[in-house]
C-alpha cells in the first residue's frame, strides 16, 4: 500500500511538473508570473478534446494543442508582456499580472462556453486501457507514458538550456537582458520560444491530466495554478531542477496525505509547509536564480 501510494503520488508530481516547468521558466527569463499559464493549460485539453471528437488520432491531436498553446502564449508575450518591457520593473510586474489575468479570462470564457460549462470526456479507449502488475505495484499504460514524457521533456529541457547556443542566449537574457543587447542577442527571439515552451508543455500536462481524471472543464487549470505557487516557491524561483524535485515531493505528499490522514487534510498540510519554508527559506528548498538545469538571476 505505501509503495503503491508513493507511485501514484510520483506520478502526479511529474505532471505537475510539466505545468510548473514552463510557468517557471518564464519568470526565470523574464521574472513575470503569467497568471494566464492554467488557462492555457485547460485550453490544451480542449482543443485536444475537440481534436479526438472530430475523428484525429490522439497523438495528432495533442500535437495539435501543443502548438497551439504554444503559439497563444507567444501571442499573449507580443500583445501583452512585450508592450511592458520598456517600463520600470515593479510597473511591468504588476502590468503583465493585470494582462496576464484578462488573458486567462478570455480563454476561460470561450471554454466555458464552447462546453456550454459541462463536463467533457475523452470517448472511450481514446487512450488503451491496460495496467501491469508486478513487484506488489499496480500501473497504468497511461502512468507509464506520463512517466517516459516527462523524463524525455526534463532531460530534452536541460540540455537545450545547457548544452546548445540558444540556451546559452536563454540564460544570458535571463540574467540581464541589457548587458545581452549589447552582446548582440535577441533578447525579443528568446522571450517568444521560451513562451512557446511554456504553453506547449502546459498544453501536454493539461491533456495528460485530462486523459488520466477522463475529465475535461472549463475551470480545471485554476487548482494547478496553485499547485504551481506551491511547486515554484518550494524549489525556488527561476529554479528548473528544484522546480521538479518539488513537484514530485508535492505529488507524494499528496497521495500520502490522501491514504492516511483525514479528507481534507492534504491542502492544508501543503499550504502549511508552505508557509513555514516562506519563513525560513523565502528563495525555496532549492534557492532562486541560475540554477544547474534552469535559468535565473544570481
Amino acid at each position: 500500500m505505501l509503495t503503491q501510494q508513493i507511485l501514484n503520488g510520483l506520478i502526479s508530481g511529474a505532471i505537475y511538473a510539466l505545468f510548473a516547468l514552463g510557468f517557471n521558466l518564464i519568470f526565470g527569463v523574464q521574472k513575470v508570473l503569467n497568471l494566464a499559464h492554467g488557462a492555457v493549460f485547460m485550453s490544451g485539453a480542449f482543443i485536444a478534446y475537440y481534436g479526438v471528437i472530430g475523428g484525429l488520432p490522439l497523438g495528432l491531436a495533442l500535437l495539435i494543442a501543443m502548438v497551439s498553446c504554444g503559439c497563444v502564449s507567444v501571442l499573449l508575450d507580443r500583445f501583452g508582456f512585450q508592450l511592458l518591457r520598456k517600463y520600470s520593473h515593479a510597473d511591468a510586474e504588476f502590468g503583465a499580472m493585470v494582462i496576464s489575468i484578462g488573458a486567462g479570462q478570455v480563454l476561460t470564457s470561450l471554454a466555458q462556453k464552447a462546453s456550454d460549462t459541462k463536463v467533457l470526456s475523452f470517448p472511450f479507449g481514446t487512450f488503451p486501457v491496460e495496467f501491469f502488475r508486478g513487484l506488489g505495484l499496480r500501473i497504468s499504460l497511461l502512468q507509464i507514458t506520463i512517466a517516459l514524457l516527462v523524463v524525455v521533456l526534463v532531460a530534452l529541457l536541460a540540455y537545450f538550456l545547457q548544452r546548445t547556443s540558444f540556451g546559452r542566449q536563454v540564460r544570458a537574457v535571463a540574467i540581464n537582458p541589457r548587458a545581452s543587447a549589447l552582446l548582440g542577442i535577441n533578447s525579443r527571439s528568446v522571450f517568444s520560444i521560451t513562451f512557446f515552451i511554456a504553453g506547449a508543455m502546459a498544453a501536454l500536462a493539461g491533456v495528460m491530466i485530462a486523459l488520466s481524471f477522463n475529465s475535461i472543464q472549463f475551470m480545471m487549470g485554476e487548482p494547478y495554478m496553485l499547485k504551481a505557487f506551491v511547486v515554484v516557491v518550494l524549489g525556488g524561483l527561476g529554479n528548473l531542477a528544484g522546480a521538479v524535485v518539488a513537484s514530485l515531493l508535492l505529488g507524494v505528499a499528496q497521495a500520502m496525505a490522501a491514504a492516511y490522514l483525514p479528507p481534507g487534510m492534504a491542502d492544508i498540510l501543503i499550504f502549511a509547509t508552505l508557509f513555514v519554508v516562506l519563513i525560513f527559506k523565502p528563495n525555496g528548498l532549492f534557492g532562486g536564480g541560475l540554477a544547474p538545469a534552469g535559468v535565473g538571476r544570481q
